[in-house]
């Protein structure tokens, strides 16, 4: 079977800032818990539910061996069965 294949990206990168009186790491990194345990997952449902809005592609997650805190692939497949597109 023929394939071809693009990429595209969409990044994010966290920041948080604390006033100058901050001592670190006082909150334990909760910004980052609630990046990981609420907002990055709402953000994945979200591409997920609108990609469901494109029947003709099909959408799941690709492991590269990167851990999911770091990266989460989205693999979108679209597949022509009219001999005549070959």
């Amino acid at each position: 079977m023929y394939q071809e294949e693009e990429s595209f990206n969409l990044r994010f990168s966290l920041e948080a800032k604390f006033p100058d009186e901050y001592d670190g790491e006082e909150d334990e990194r909760a910004w980052l818990t609630q990046w990981e345990t609420q907002v990055k997952p709402d953000i994945v449902k979200s591409v997920f539910r609108s990609l469901e809005q494109c029947p003709d592609w099909v959408a799941h997650f690709r492991n590269q061996g990167k851990p999911a805190t770091d990266e989460i692939e989205i693999v979108l497949e679209k597949t022509y069965t009219d001999p005549s597109l070959n």
